[in-house]
């Protein structure tokens, strides 16, 4: 019997530390789209959390995020007064910044308001675009830091309240999401995002 042959996936250099959590990310969660409320809330919350850190540091602290922050959810999180800051700065299990922690808040509270008229996948599929673009980067130095439909996502969330949302955080939250393809055209998952992208259902704008 000839031996089976092992094959080793190519992933993105981004992902170059080798980390267990890392890779699953990588490999089960950049760049699939999607319009869960919660989740996209969370996923803009912890990229403005991750601005000036590596987002290994955020996926080591995400589970102390969930607990600290009530699983996002923000009618919980608009209640919070002085005290829950308090109780967020000393835990060891998130990024203790009290700026960003602050922002959260005011967060919550714009994504309240945006809900009064809009979904927030409907508003953030609508100003990134109408999402969906399949980029062909085969070089990690090809990818951008930001577009134009990134700055044009940024300004919108930042009329509608949203704080530590500028264009190059918005864009890692557009790679993360699905909102474009950002694998490189050697990895593996570029193809499985494309036919995911291609099938995936924009919600109602």
């Amino acid at each position: 019997m000839a031996a089976r042959e092992t094959v080793t996936l190519e992933r993105c250099p981004w992902f170059g530390i080798r980390d267990p959590l890392y890779a699953r990310y990588h490999d089960e969660e950049w760049g699939v789209p999607h319009a869960d409320e919660r989740r996209l809330f969370e996923k803009l919350v912890l990229e403005g959390f991750q601005a000036g850190l590596s987002w290994l540091t955020i996926l080591r602290k995400r589970d102390g995020f969930r607990r600290a922050f009530h699983d996002f959810d923000p009618a919980r999180i608009v209640r919070y007064s002085s005290r829950d800051v308090a109780r967020l700065m000393a835990d060891e299990g998130i990024v203790r910044n009290r700026l960003k922690i602050e922002a959260t808040i005011d967060n919550a509270k714009a994504y309240l308001k945006l809900r009064e008229t809009q979904t927030l996948a409907s508003f953030l599929w609508q100003h990134a675009g109408g999402g969906r673009a399949a980029n062909a980067y085969a070089a990690f130095g090809e990818v951008p830091a930001e577009t134009d439909a990134s700055r044009q996502l940024s300004k919108a969330l930042k009329k509608a309240g949203f704080r530590f949302v500028g264009p190059t955080t918005v864009y890692a939250f557009m790679q993360a999401t699905g909102m474009v393809n950002d694998h490189l055209v050697g990895c593996p998952r570029h193809r499985v995002c494309a036919k995911l992208q291609s099938e995936f259902k924009l919600p109602a704008f």
